[in-house]
């Protein structure tokens, strides 16, 4: 056994191993899975029957037994390397038709966490308060996130349930010794997220009572009496327990039994308690996460009564809100404006209790004086205020590009954040401004909304209810919010000279500063007291810590004294130019060039390849200049590889970009970046719509380098992340007259547009490349952009708008003499007259192609054609000839490699012979559907074959099959926020009660040539 006592094991968080100080690669996730399984077994042994039911639930691969034990010799590999072929395996070994792993208890996190809170137990009983905190505190410090992150399959869920119930048991018994030993006041930060994700968990609500009563708020603690119970009646139909109730009472009567004993001292510590600990310390209370969820995201945790989110009857049982967390980081070197803070700190009622009205503040000021740092400061003091979360946009309401972000925009973001998915959000800016305002509803919620333009970009983003916190900036005076909304304005001047020095003696130390008092008065005389300027020069002088105070004094005051503008002035543009550029001047000639060339990029933020397109750069070189920009703070890395400019910085970019480059090389430039991000998007196309016509592009320029992708992910990610510097591209190339790429680039976003439900996006992308083709006369284009904006119509329900544009195309197509086009265009309004109910002239239409696909020889269009032609036959009821058409449809399908329409084409012929009463013929069907969407990543194809085939099962006797296909189904649409959950949902609940006639079929995925 010494050999194994050298092992460690996690599953507290990832699944890790160690031999000795050593950590162990130990594999590809399913791997993981199968050690996690046996470490869970704590030296018993697993058998193959459950192992295999571990990894991969109820259905298994053929192949499941032969992959297990791959896995097991690979185990054993990393586990022991140095075991010879003869050797026989002393970790993990072989015990009847399964496997035993032998882990000593204190080579396991998960059983050291068990120990330690059984020990507290023991220690609790006794009378031993403090020894027990310290034991729960260090059995709680052994997580490092979600039990089993990252691990798939089925074992994982489960195993996550328990692990989960006996963390959050643990947290509340080291919450309640905590509250014991008088740390009261220290746990009420951490009860309020957690009464927020658990709701109904009335032990937590009767720790943060008791916590909050004994820290002197007590309206607050009845408050989350009044908070739980509301939950308890909405969600369960019951009242709180005889526990909760009674500590109600008690506190209503202000029983002096329930204030803090004497501070209990800690008892000795027996042998072997709480000791040195191999697992690394995190924070105690941190709740496990597995990257997809946040404090409250599930659930209000406001003390004032709000229940969890009240829409959700119209948004179905898939969707839950979030506990949105989205303010920027506070400055750390924050300094001065503390009778700003009192004067908008006396906003908010002085004993915690909630606002009785939407509080607006209205920061207003010139650029660069401090409005969003002394927001997002005052914003992070506050923040524990509204358990519902903090919302954070910047408007960019004074954005150089005249970018500004529109109301719409604004909103959508923020449904975005509270968990809506793209597909929920309603069509319009009036519906979403109702969802937006129904969501902040009976919660506490913070927004800050940054760099506004006026009024009317602001009014739209306001709360209808009471009890939130809305901060706004903007270098306008808001003079219509202050009078027709009650905001309550402020509008900063320049620091005092006091806090100035300040300033500067946080980020430069005061001893600097005292050493040279003349130049640091100087510095801040030339900088006019303006924070932007002062930490600009204050970041000079940091990176140069052996230059004096004087020659840092002196470059400023040789600006040509354009520094005085600073004191006042309505010109943004010049206060802060001279700095600027002694900033700019001192970069690498490379470095600057690259920096005014950012000038021209639209977008909200640039990748690093990105920026190496614009600038004609190697990536690597480009990254190194990047780093440079980074360092002399005159560019900001957000997030890795990803860059944002200040828009004063912008401005000034955008200024030396104008007088340093010449308009050519401007236009090689812009020309560059577009180039980029259109070959980039077409890179991605085939992984995303495989096998689909390509949408011709211009040749590509030998010097760009665009990305290339490996998988359907990869390529989805991508375009997800720089969707809005795509859209942003396509609004730049029209505006420049670089109308091909205006046109194709919405073209060769259609799949991810269609995948991701980016309607809206999708809508204005494609308008706009058809107006800038309108506008150029480029025939070919304004055929691409009716198709495409039909598209994003049909998508969106609006079937006769959609109609009409491809009635536009279909004429054009006629004029160009493009057959193929034309088939594909007659295809596409077969299918908008399908989905709109309009079978007779679906099926019209849908011959119609199919006539002129076979003349042009196009196979790809002639499969589509069949499958919507048996389509529209189906629903008419005309099942032999629907039969008869997609058989044919799946031969050619099958030749012309359309794997999409071949799956969806599948799923009709199974929907045809249950209908049929055929019910082996249906589910054959069904399943070589799932084979075909799932060899190509079509999750929704899958997820409405999967509702089909429950049908088909509860139909057949097999409910106990129907629940286990409408719950995978259910998995898969809740993912993309697919609005058929709610159908599956019903399904799954009318089970107990017996078959239920759950044969609606929703509609399948449309299908465009």
């Amino acid at each position: 056994m010494d050999y194994v006592n050298t092992f460690r094991f996690a599953v507290l968080g990832p699944v890790r191993a160690w031999r000795g100080e050593r950590e162990l690669d130990i594999g590809s996730p399913q791997q993981r899975v199968v050690l996690a399984a046996l470490l869970l077994r704590r030296g018993r042994p697993l058998p193959l029957g459950e192992l295999i039911d571990a990894v991969w639930g109820e259905e298994p691969p053929a192949a499941a037994v032969s992959v297990l034990r791959t896995y097991v010799s690979r185990l054993r590999k990393v586990l022991e390397p140095d075991r010879g072929p003869d050797g026989q395996p002393r970790v993990l070994v072989s015990v009847g038709d399964g496997y035993l792993l032998r882990v000593p208890d204190d080579g396991l996190d998960l059983a050291v966490f068990q120990s330690r809170v059984a020990q507290a137990k023991k220690a609790r009983a006794a009378g031993d308060v403090s020894g027990a905190a310290e034991l729960l505190h260090a059995a709680l410090d052994g997580w490092k996130g979600a039990a089993l992150t990252g691990l798939p399959g089925p074992l994982p869920e489960t195993a996550r349930s328990w692990l989960d119930e006996e963390w959050l048991a643990a947290l509340e018994a080291r919450l309640d010794a905590d509250i014991e030993l008088g740390r009261h006041h220290e746990v009420i930060a951490e009860l309020f997220p957690l009464t927020a994700r658990h709701p109904l968990r009335e032990e937590l609500s009767r720790l943060l009572m008791l916590a909050l009563y004994r820290s002197g708020r007590q309206a607050e603690a009845l408050a989350a009496y009044r908070g739980t119970r509301a939950a308890l009646v909405a969600e369960l139909g019951v009242e709180p327990g005889l526990s909760l109730r009674d500590l109600h009472d008690r506190i209503l009567a202000a029983d002096p039994a329930l204030m803090p004993h004497p501070a209990r001292h800690p008892a000795p510590a027996a042998p072997g308690q709480a000791g040195p600990s191999v697992w690394a310390a995190a924070p105690s209370g941190a709740a496990p996460q597995d990257g997809t969820t946040a404090d409250g995201a599930t659930a209000e945790g406001a003390p004032d009564g709000a229940a969890r989110f009240g829409a959700a009857d119209a948004y179905g049982p898939a969707f839950q809100p979030a506990r949105p967390a989205q303010l920027p980081a506070d400055l750390p070197t924050f300094a001065g404006r503390d009778p700003e803070l009192d004067l908008i700190g006396n906003l908010l009622p002085h004993d915690g209790s909630p606002p009785s009205t939407v509080v607006i503040s209205a920061i207003g000021g010139m650029g660069g004086i401090g409005k969003s740092t002394l927001a997002v400061h005052w914003a992070h003091r506050v923040a524990d205020r509204f358990p519902g979360g903090q919302l954070y946009v910047n408007l960019r309401g004074f954005d150089p590009t005249g970018s500004a972000l529109t109301p719409d925009e604004a909103v959508r973001g923020f449904l975005d954040a509270l968990g809506v998915p793209p597909m929920r959000i309603p069509a319009g800016l009036d519906a979403q401004v109702a969802l937006y305002r129904s969501l902040l509803a009976r919660r506490r919620v913070l927004i800050l909304l940054d760099n506004a333009r006026d009024t009317e970009q602001v009014r739209p983003l306001l709360p209808g209810s009471p009890g939130c916190l809305v901060i706004v900036t903007s270098r306008n005076r808001l003079t219509g919010l202050v009078a027709g909304e009650g905001a309550h304005p402020l509008t900063l001047d320049q620091l005092s000279p006091a806090e100035a020095h300040d300033l500067l003696a946080r980020r430069l130390g005061a001893d600097r500063l005292a050493a040279e008092p003349r130049a640091a008065n100087e510095i801040v005389a030339r900088c006019g007291r303006l924070p932007l300027a002062l930490a600009i020069v204050a970041a000079h002088a940091c990176a140069h810590p052996a230059f004096p105070l004087s020659a840092i004094a002196d470059e400023v005051s040789e600006s040509h004294g354009s520094l005085d503008a600073f004191t006042g002035g309505d010109d943004i543009t010049t206060d802060v130019r001279a700095v600027f550029s002694w900033s700019y001047k001192a970069l690498s000639a490379p470095a600057a060039r690259l920096f005014r060339l950012l000038g021209l990029h639209a977008g909200p933020d640039i990748s690093a390849p990105a920026a190496a397109a614009l600038a004609g750069l190697a990536p690597r070189e480009a990254r190194g200049l990047l780093a440079e920009l980074t360092r002399a703070h005159l560019l900001t890395e957000h997030f890795p590889g990803r860059y944002t400019l200040h828009d004063l910085l912008r401005v000034y970019a955008a200024e030396r970009v104008g007088v340093e480059e010449a308009p050519q090389e401007r236009d090689l430039a812009l020309h560059r970046l577009l180039t980029w991000y259109l070959h980039t998007a077409d890179a991605a196309y085939p992984h995303i719509t495989p096998n689909r016509r390509r949408i011709p592009l211009e040749p590509r320029p030998e010097d760009c380098r665009p990305l290339e992708f490996t998988t359907h992910e990869r390529a989805l990610e991508w375009c997800e992340t720089e969707r809005p510097n795509l859209i942003a591209a396509v609004h730049q190339a029209a505006q420049a007259g670089y109308t091909g790429t205006a046109w194709r680039l919405p073209a060769v976003l259609w799949g991810f547009f269609y995948l991701r439900s980016h309607v809206h996006d999708w809508l204005d992308t494609a308008r706009t490349g058809l107006a800038a083709a309108r506008g150029a006369g480029d025939r070919e284009g304004v055929a691409q952009g009716l198709s495409d904006s039909a598209a994003a119509l049909r998508n969106a329900g609006r079937f006769d708008e959609a109609v009409e544009h491809l009635h536009q195309a279909l004429e054009l197509s006629r004029e160009l003499g493009d057959r193929v086009a034309r088939a594909s265009v007659i295809a596409n309004l077969g299918d908008a007259y399908l989905h709109a109910g309009r079978l007779r002239e679906a099926v019209e239409y849908a011959r119609r192609g199919l006539a002129l696909d076979r003349i042009a020889g196009n196979v790809w269009g002639e499969g589509i054609a069949l499958s919507n032609l048996g389509d529209a036959y189906q629903r008419m009821g005309r099942y032999d000839e629907a039969l008869d058409c997609l058989q044919r449809a799946l031969v050619v399908l099958r030749a012309g490699g359309n794997r999409w329409v071949e799956g969806v084409t599948l799923d009709i012929l199974g929907t045809i012979h249950h209908r049929l009463g055929r019910h082996g013929e249906s589910v054959g069907h069904y399943r070589r559907a799932l084979e075909t969407h799932r060899d190509i990543g079509n999750r929704w194809g899958e997820g409405h074959t999967l509702g089909h085939l429950g049908d088909v099962h509860l139909d057949g006797g097999e409910p106990e099959a129907a629940r286990a296909s409408w719950r995978h189904a259910l998995a898969i649409f809740a993912e993309f926020g697919h609005p058929d959950a709610e159908q599956v949902q019903e399904r799954l609940d009318r089970l107990p009660d017996g078959p239920a006639d759950a044969r609606a079929r929703e509609a399948l995925p449309r299908r465009t040539a």
